[in-house]
């Protein structure tokens, strides 16, 4: 059985008034891809914040490589762990290149500066997100989609074993979301983990191997993405769901 990366051991997670998660037991393990699926309001953000050590869980413990996150330095956490926030954290600013090199640095020692394998690195990763002729522009020149694509390359760029991505598909058409979960897929190939939230319980279906179903009343059902049925997500978002396939792939609409 595959090592396991990041693990959650009776975690809860509450804001005022109210539990999202209560008592959950999570195991990430090397070549996983696991997708978050809740409606709007469920949580989905707050837990995978959670995950990634950024708010503190009102219970329970988050291990990474079986170290207690809270224990571990920031720059451990950022060369095992990499976190893909729902929206941009402040203005963006820099050129593309620079924006995407800042992924290496958890990686070089104190004032060592990147050398030509880590460019070499920034420009694979921007080749494959699809901006290798924008490593120049002003990230803030880019439209909201490039920019998603450039925060992904980043995170190539930083080569974590765990990959946290907060709706990774925000602002993207669909050729590209078709194409960053197909590079994430392939990552977990290459022995990371995956962990997804998402909105399109489709792309669950198509890439993940198990999915979190967030009611966001305290309870986390996690199935195999093979088990999940038009019941399961139907009772996610409060609407019947029927099923068919589209060649090689199930698909879900509400009806």
């Amino acid at each position: 059985m595959s090592a396991v990366l990041l693990q959650a051991r009776g975690l809860r997670i509450e804001v005022p008034g109210r539990a999202l998660v209560r008592d959950l037991d999570i195991a990430v393990r090397a070549g996983e891809f696991i997708a978050l699926l809740g409606g709007n309001g469920a949580g989905k953000s707050l837990f995978m914040r959670t995950l990634a050590g950024l708010r503190p869980a009102s219970a329970g413990n988050i291990l990474l490589a079986n170290a207690d996150l809270n224990e571990l330095p920031r720059r451990e956490i950022a060369r095992r762990l990499g976190f893909l926030p729902q929206d941009p954290e402040g203005t963006p600013q820099g050129a593309v290149m620079e924006s995407v090199l800042l992924g290496r640095f958890a990686h070089l020692g104190f004032w060592e500066p990147a050398g030509d394998s880590d460019t070499q690195r920034v420009n694979r990763a921007l080749a494959s997100v699809g901006l290798e002729s924008l490593g120049a522009r002003e990230l803030g020149s880019l439209s909201g989609g490039e920019q998603r694509r450039a925060a992904i390359a980043r995170l190539l760029v930083q080569a974590p074993s765990v990959y946290l991505l907060d709706e990774p598909t925000n602002h993207l058409d669909p050729a590209q979301q078709i194409g960053v979960m197909q590079r994430m897929r392939e990552l977990t190939g290459e022995g990371a983990a995956v962990v997804a939230s998402l909105h399109d319980p489709n792309l669950a279906l198509r890439f993940a191997d198990r999915v979190a179903l967030m009611s966001g009343n305290g309870t986390v059902e996690i199935v195999e993405a093979a088990a999940m049925d038009t019941g399961h997500v139907g009772r996610l978002y409060g609407l019947r769901y029927s099923e068919s396939r589209v060649g090689a792939h199930r698909v879900m609409l509400p009806d």
